[in-house]
């Protein structure tokens, strides 16, 4: 943080000489938003290309949904709900990246929030978002860490003959042991080379694993194939909703695999030109997670055997375990089958987790969490925020609690995760609208005006009417085991982040320091400045002190 490194910027970013290196402009550009670069950048495009890829992990969030739109309209919702999605969300992630690609920081929607808002409204908008930013990271960290741990249920479960089901205890101790691995490898093994590596093999393991099922399934499952008109035309509702709505509740599925291209933006201050690299990367994993996505449910919906109502039964609630089992014929091959989506879990269950962290650490660096003079150190050793990745590591972990008293605590997972996401995503991008995008002119990656006003206002429209879908629970029976408590989890959070702005936030709080600075009635910028950097050094120690 710029205050607490005691670095004052004095370099405007457009007065850099064209001779200095794409890391000194990434630098001075982060110290006119005012902040202090305290992490290395040595991560490339691809790198977090392949971050946002994993942690969408399109085969893996497919299947850990599926009961989801199994219930809520099978082939029809589970299909064309995925396409549909697909380019809703090809359309947030080209308005994030432009966002982005004028205000790379490691706080991602909250720092802009802050910008695009004038100085007056940019705290209360960047405390607003940061926490629902802050809750989304943690919630899908948790959903594709549950997530996982259920699917290793369901692979266990293969080699029972009795009907074996997991108490919720083996599931919950499943999950801590992931949430545990996730935290040892995020504390040791990804910093550097090592992330791009691990993100690198993570886009080949989940074009493998798409490619390996999709060959295997078709050719063994020979008895049990559905005809092409189910797969392109059924319908199938079991869950008590309207026709017409259980489509739209069934979108779940979908909504909530493409959501984590946001998050990656918590590493812009580690990428060497994150203006370009960034938003490259957020648009390009939406398309390749969308295509492979295509690959994966098409073969999947051709083996759909047994009945849904059977496939719902399933152990933990993951019917693929059983579809792989019937459609080899044997345990070894389905659980062989059920590895491979095993291993994109492990990817995506490590990088959520990267980012829930050093989103943590970028919201305490400004000083919005309670304790945050501890969460917003570096471990100089380690090379990141070490306290962070213990706090998220820890919050995640209890949340999975919540599964003692539901049976669907899953769909209250994914959806707190894709409603706080898409609430983050859709405040900033609201904001620009009704400010007519004055903040967006001269982006780097830009969308132009016509279709930048036409892809905002979709993407708009999208997230409010997903913030009331994803509230609601799968069937319309509902009992206390089959409620979707994504509601409670985010009114919980809500006033949590409420009570501290009474109590705290509204009396030191101040939101990125660059975009709180009022000079001579300039409202309305389009550029951080980095100018009287003495008066916001001292801002800084001063909230400081008070945090």
């Amino acid at each position: 943080m710029l205050g607490s490194s005691g670095i004052k910027p004095t370099t405007s970013v457009h007065s850099i000489s064209s001779g200095a290196g794409k890391e000194a402009a990434a630098d001075a550009k982060l110290a006119a938003m005012g902040y202090a670069p305290e992490l290395k950048r040595n991560l490339g495009m691809m790198t977090i290309l392949g971050l946002s890829f994993s942690i969408i992990a399109a085969p893996f969030g497919l299947s850990t949904a599926f009961s989801i739109a199994l219930t809520c309209g099978g082939p029809i919702t589970i299909l064309y709900g995925w396409v549909a999605v697909s380019l809703i969300s090809l359309c947030i992630a080209a308005s994030l990246a432009e966002i982005c690609s004028q205000f790379p920081s490691s706080g991602g929607v909250y720092v802009w929030a802050a910008f695009i808002s004038t100085p007056k409204w940019a705290p209360v908008a960047s405390w607003i978002v940061g926490w629902v930013s802050l809750v989304g990271n943690w919630t899908l960290c948790l959903s594709i860490n549950f997530g996982g741990a259920q699917l290793i249920m369901a692979g266990i479960s293969i080699f029972r003959d009795d009907l074996w089901a997991p108490e919720p205890y083996q599931t919950i101790l499943t999950f801590w042991a992931c949430m545990v691995v996730s935290a040892v490898i995020n504390a040791f093994g990804v910093k550097g080379r090592y992330l791009d590596a691990l993100n690198r093999a993570s886009f080949y393991w989940t074009g493998a694993t798409c490619l390996i099922i999709m060959i295997t399934v078709l050719v063994m499952a020979k008895d049990g194939r559905r005809s092409a008109e189910f797969v392109f035309s059924g319908w199938e509702n079991t869950s008590g909703w309207p026709d017409g709505w259980a489509f739209f509740v069934g979108l779940l599925q979908a909504a909530y695999t493409l959501t984590g291209y946001g998050t990656v933006a918590a590493l812009c201050e580690e990428v060497e030109n994150p203006e370009r690299e960034v938003p490259r990367a957020m648009v390009w994993s939406v398309v390749a997670a969308s295509l492979t996505g295509l690959a994966y449910l098409i073969p999947i919906l051709f083996i759909l055997t047994p009945d849904s109502s059977d496939l719902l039964s399933a152990a933990a609630g993951q019917p693929l375990a059983v579809l792989f089992h019937i459609s080899t014929g044997s345990k070894g091959g389905g659980f062989a089958l059920l590895f491979l989506l095993l291993g994109v879990f492990a990817f995506a269950g490590v990088g959520s987790l990267t980012v829930a962290l050093r989103c943590t650490w970028a919201f305490a660096r400004d000083g919005a969490i309670p304790g945050s003079k501890h969460w917003s150190k570096v471990h100089e050793g380690l090379g990141l925020p070490l306290n962070s990745l213990l706090l998220s590591t820890v919050v995640v972990s209890l949340l999975g609690l919540i599964y003692f008293g539901s049976t669907a605590a899953f769909s209250a997972f994914t959806g707190v995760a894709t409603i706080c996401l898409s609430i983050s995503y859709g405040v900033p991008i609201a904001i620009a609208l009704l400010r007519r995008r004055v903040m967006l002119v001269g982006a780097p990656f830009s969308l132009g005006e016509r279709l930048g006003y036409l892809i905002n206002t979709i993407t708009f429209v999208w997230i409010t009417l997903a913030t009331v879908l994803f509230c609601m629970p799968t069937t319309r029976e509902v009992t206390s085991q089959t409620m979707n408590y994504a509601s409670v989890v985010f009114a919980f959070f809500f006033a949590l982040s409420a009570f501290w702005w009474v109590v705290w936030g509204r009396l030191h709080y101040v939101g990125p320091l660059g975009a709180v600075e009022e000079r001579s009635g300039e409202e309305d910028r389009i550029h951080p400045s980095p100018s009287d950097g003495e008066d916001r050094k001292e801002k800084e120690v001063e909230r400081k002190q008070v945090a």
